[in-house]
């Protein structure tokens, strides 16, 4: 009987939902608004979007970088077989050895930036802003539910009161105050989120931001002891060849 009951509600509560949710598409039901969370919402939702795409050509940036990597290791150890070879062009093959060996290492360590720069910013995508729309998701069935009650308890007020519909009257008044109460408690959920949210997000992307750019600049530069000094600066540990470790990249 109790697991009956409990069916009987949830039917009940899907019924009232699904039909404040037509009757709003239809443009007759109507909605409860909070404009300026709202605001925030779609400001939220449309910066994941752009962020999402930053992360996808940091990916394609990192892939390319490591091709670009590994072969300048084959070119350089080629380089350095011909000069042990060919003694009349010893030297000339030797520095284009020295050449793309240093190119890689330096490219190994910008790979490193820019891995670390990507395992942040997924971070802040894909669980911080991701975790805080579970949230917005939670608050929005919430404003449903309520607005779904109280055009219950409105259409009640509207028709006559007598012995039959005070009790309907009386029940409707007691359900729509508790989603209210729920809908008041998602709403507040929701704004301290954003809020964290947004102080979290300034924080990550100004690191990750000044990180990207200096070891770009350095690489492009030619600058090794400044792209170096850049990993030191942000605590990234490259991985040692021959060493395993559990990523590519280890933060102390």
């Amino acid at each position: 009987m109790e697991k009956l009951e409990l069916v009987r509600k949830w039917s009940l509560n899907t019924y009232k939902c699904t039909r404040q949710i037509i009757s709003e598409k239809l443009g007759r039901g109507s909605r409860t608004v909070d404009l300026e969370l709202e605001a925030q919402i779609d400001i939220l939702r449309d910066n994941k979007k752009k962020y999402e795409n930053i992360l996808r050509l940091a990916q394609t940036l990192s892939t390319q970088l490591f091709q670009m990597v590994h072969t300048q290791k084959q070119l350089g150890d080629a380089f350095a077989d011909l000069s042990l070879k060919s003694l009349e062009l010893h030297e000339e093959f030797g520095y284009n050895a020295d050449t793309q060996k240093l190119l890689a290492k330096n490219g190994e360590t910008l790979l490193g930036a820019i891995n670390f720069f990507i395992a942040s910013v997924n971070t802040l995508v894909n669980k911080t802003i991701e975790d805080t729309l579970m949230t917005v998701k939670q608050y929005e069935s919430a404003r449903i539910e309520y607005d779904a009650y109280r055009t219950d308890l409105e259409e009640l007020n509207l028709g006559p009161r007598d012995a039959n519909t005070l009790p309907k009257i009386e029940q409707s008044q007691h359900l729509f105050q508790a989603h209210k109460e729920k809908y008041d408690k998602m709403r507040n959920d929701v704004s301290i989120k954003l809020k964290f949210l947004e102080e979290n997000k300034v924080k990550v992307l100004h690191n990750q931001l000044v990180l990207f750019h200096n070891a770009i600049a350095a690489y492009f530069a030619g600058n090794q002891k400044q792209l170096e000094q850049t990993l030191k600066q942000f605590h990234i540990k490259l991985k040692t060849p021959g060493v395993d470790a559990p990523s590519w990249l280890e933060e102390q």
